[in-house]
């Protein structure tokens, strides 16, 4: 049987050096029940990590479906965003980071609806139903139409162009030293009055 005391003449449970790291040492014990037992399977934990982030949507009007080629279908909204305007494509509920295409018809009406649900400040919401004044020109339905502007250093400039058919794209592209335009394949946010003047050239032949 072993000795209940040990070299330094104690009972081994009240040395508090040969019983330190033993199943006699009460720091061990006590800091066993301090540490938490993991819980299984943690679904809480799950859950936030499979759930996808959130995606700000403002105020907005929409339009469509639009099929896609290839299967599928997204809308294209005009929303108020802190800042401005975002014209976009959203899909089963997301945001899809791309620029926003739809007919040209689909983009007036859009327009008009932000204008009868009073969606932006009085301002912004005037300066876009100049829009539905503008009386269409010869070259209504120009290629390209276009609202310059600067990003930094860059120029830029917000774009309705003139895709297939009567379907027109809104984008914004950059202009780099060394490579040229650049699209910016994502949706446009900027002001109302950058969106107005665009379109106007647009549907007006004229900015």
């Amino acid at each position: 049987m072993s000795s209940l005391f040990c070299r330094h003449n104690r009972f081994t449970a009240d040395c508090p050096i040969c019983s330190k790291g033993t199943v006699l040492d009460p720091e061990r014990t006590v800091r066993s029940r301090a540490r938490p037992k993991p819980r299984s399977g943690a679904p809480g934990r799950r859950r936030a990590e499979n759930s996808a982030p959130a995606q700000f949507s403002g105020p907005h009007v929409s339009s469509g479906p639009y099929l896609r080629e290839h299967g599928g279908s997204y809308e294209v909204r005009l929303e108020r965003v802190p800042g401005g305007v975002r014209l976009a494509q959203w899909s089963g509920g997301r945001l899809e980071r791309r620029a926003p295409e739809l007919p040209a018809a689909d983009l007036l009406a859009l327009v008009a609806a932000v204008a009868e649900r009073e969606l932006l400040p009085a301002g912004d919401g005037g300066a876009l139903a100049e829009v539905l004044r503008v009386e269409p020109g010869a070259d209504w339905g120009q290629a390209i139409a276009a609202s310059p502007g600067r990003a930094g250093d860059l120029r830029e400039e917000l774009r309705v162009e003139r895709r297939d058919g009567d379907v027109v794209r809104v984008a914004r592209w950059l202009l780099y030293p060394s490579r040229g335009w650049e699209l910016q394949d994502a949706p446009p946010m900027l002001p109302a009055a950058r969106y107005a003047e665009a379109f106007r050239s647009f549907f007006g032949g004229a900015p």
